[in-house]
């Protein structure tokens, strides 16, 4: 009678063991059940509205973002556009001449680019030798560099300001406005008058950036914000295997884009 009695306890142990093993195996699952749909819907809505990674692809910005630079864009600043529709959240403020932006490409929407906005609508812009002329004014941009100054590309993908040109006498003096002569290059175009709803942007990198003297202005309605910080940055290196991890600038690492 004790054996049996003894045994029938250590079922009962073993049984309860077996639960609790149970239950612990199961309650984690079930707290994390309850904290993940919450965390996600967080993160998704901050990244819609808030802040976004975005990684620079190529040096147009050079000297003020690198290759390999890992940027946080403040996306509210601007009004966040609400997915799945064509409207926006209110703005904080409106773009400003100074002011670098990520925005859609116009000519491929699926692509980002990110360039310094020198124009808004209504300013009249030009470029004298390299150096950006708006409404009159010569400008002195401390972070722009010139990386070909002996060279002064003129191809065909200029051609698209003739119709943006003010057909004034200042303007016809200069051989520019409606006049078929007119002939753009890279450092030397204008005058051109910013439409309404539009934006002009350039790389501060400016004799290597495919930027607006290329494909023309940027509707409004195709900015994501503008960069905020540096959160990650390394130098490119294909002879490295882990560049990522060995070619870390860790100067940068939290850096302010301006």
């Amino acid at each position: 009678m004790a054996r049996n009695t003894d045994q029938r306890a250590n079922a009962l142990r073993a049984a309860n063991g077996r639960s609790r093993r149970r239950a612990l195996s199961f309650g984690w699952l079930w707290e994390w059940a309850k904290v993940l749909p919450p965390a996600v819907l967080l993160f998704l809505a901050l990244r819609t509205f808030v802040v976004e990674a975005f990684k620079i692809p190529s040096g147009s910005m050079e000297r003020t973002l690198l290759v390999g630079d890992f940027l946080l864009v403040n996306k509210w600043l601007y009004g966040a556009e609400v997915p799945y529709t064509r409207k926006r959240l209110p703005a904080v403020r409106t773009p400003q001449v100074g002011d670098i932006l990520v925005f859609q490409w116009p000519a491929d929407p699926s692509k980002n680019f990110v360039k310094r906005l020198v124009g808004r609508p209504g300013d009249t812009l030009a470029m004298q030798g390299g150096s950006l002329v708006r409404n009159g004014s010569r400008l002195r941009e401390q972070y722009v560099s010139h990386t070909e100054s002996h060279d002064d590309p003129m191809t065909d993908e200029f051609r698209w300001q003739r119709s943006y040109l003010p057909n004034t006498a200042v303007a016809a003096d200069a051989h520019v406005g409606m006049s078929p002569i007119y002939r753009p290059s890279r450092d030397n175009w204008g005058p051109i008058v910013v439409p309404p709803k539009h934006l002009f942007v350039l790389g501060d990198n400016r004799d290597n950036s495919l930027d607006s003297r290329y494909w023309g202005f940027v509707p409004d309605s195709l900015l994501r914000g503008t960069p905020w910080l540096v959160y990650y940055s390394f130098t490119p290196d294909s002879t490295a295997r882990v560049p990522w991890i060995s070619g870390i600038r860790w100067g940068r690492l939290g850096a302010r884009v301006r």
